[in-house]
């Protein structure tokens, strides 16, 4: 399955980015105290419990008969949680103390800041954990969902990867491989990349936000102080916005200077204002060259002589939208063999 392997490169480089190394081990035989699948396992319970509907919220006088479990299932996440930032908290300790330090990665940053007497807010290391957590999980399955949902509707339209190929072989050539000063050349995996985040909002309604002022929206009168949640999933499939809403077409970002930063109000995949996704630079970077990547070092199709019109393309709604059946697709290299 694709997303296995997109979650293990995500996760890889958003550990190294935030942890100073991947802290996982491919197999049960390493050292690490948890492997690449049990912290991904980890991952998916978490995004699966936040999105919940728990009835010990909503009726607190029986919330302590927890009767659908899901209290227990967050305790014993953390548990597992714990445990593995406590290694980590315990080794970057550990080299904070040799004369040549020099912090290299975000817990390194966050512990400087434990320290800092002049910090009015004082963290701690529950504070340290769950930072790092929302970092990594905000920042793998994410960046890994919306490459799936790309390389969904790219094997159902070959003219897409054809034409994406095309421009890649232009811009970049047969005899290397994408990197980061190449993308602002690649305008149709661009598009791509934008195309994905209208018609299939990894996040389908944006953090919560609070009316400042009374005001009227389409006839509404909405009081100051109430929660505001913004429907990107709608937004993105409405007719009045967009021409074919339904329809998965590239082409239409193109020229225009719509952009994913929040200032035009049609295609918010990351949200706008202050409650706007911290890490959406990393991400998008993280996503197009991903997928420029994989598109340019492989051919894909979909196996056992599927046809596109067969493709599964239903949605689980939860706090993320991933795909309901995993993406299963055939690969071979199309460039030059000491490449790989």
């Amino acid at each position: 399955m694709l997303k296995e392997h997109l979650s293990r490169v995500t996760l890889s480089v958003i550990s190294r980015i935030v942890l100073g190394e991947k802290y996982f081990n491919e197999s049960e035989s390493g050292r690490s105290i948890v492997t690449v699948k049990e912290f991904q396992e980890m991952l998916d319970e978490l995004f699966l419990l936040n999105g919940v509907l728990n009835i010990g919220d909503w009726i607190p006088w029986i919330a302590f008969l927890d009767l659908q479990g899901y209290v227990k299932r967050m305790k014993a996440l953390r548990d597992k949680f714990d445990r593995f930032y406590d290694h980590v908290l315990e080794k970057h300790r550990a080299r904070r103390e040799a004369e040549d330090f020099v912090a290299k990665d975000m817990v390194d940053m966050l512990l400087r800041l434990v320290d800092d007497p002049d910090l009015e807010v004082k963290l701690g290391t529950d504070g340290i954990k769950g930072l790092t957590l929302d970092l990594i999980a905000g920042g793998t399955d994410t960046s890994a969902t919306t490459m799936e949902w790309a390389m969904s509707e790219i094997l159902r339209q070959p003219s897409i990867a054809k034409k994406a190929t095309e421009e890649l072989d232009r811009v970049i050539g047969r005899d290397g491989w994408v990197e980061e000063k190449d993308i602002p050349q690649l305008l149709y995996i661009d598009a791509i990349v934008k195309e994905t985040m209208r018609l299939h909002p990894v996040a389908v309604l944006l953090a919560p936000h609070l009316a400042l002022h009374d005001c009227n929206v389409a006839g509404y009168d909405i009081r100051r102080g109430t929660q505001v949640l913004v429907n990107a999933w709608s937004i993105g499939r409405d007719p009045n916005i967009w021409d074919a809403p339904e329809e998965f077409r590239p082409e239409r970002f193109l020229g225009k200077a719509i952009d994913v930063k929040g200032q035009n109000f049609e295609l918010l995949p990351f949200g706008s204002g202050r409650r706007m996704c911290a890490g959406y630079r990393l991400g998008l970077k993280m996503i197009r060259s991903s997928l420029a990547n994989i598109l340019h070092g492989f051919h894909w199709e979909l196996p056992w002589n599927m046809k596109t019109e067969e493709l599964n393309m239903e949605e689980v709604f939860g706090l993320t939208t991933p795909r309901k059946v995993p993406l299963v697709a055939v690969m071979e290299p199309r460039l030059p063999s000491h490449l790989y």
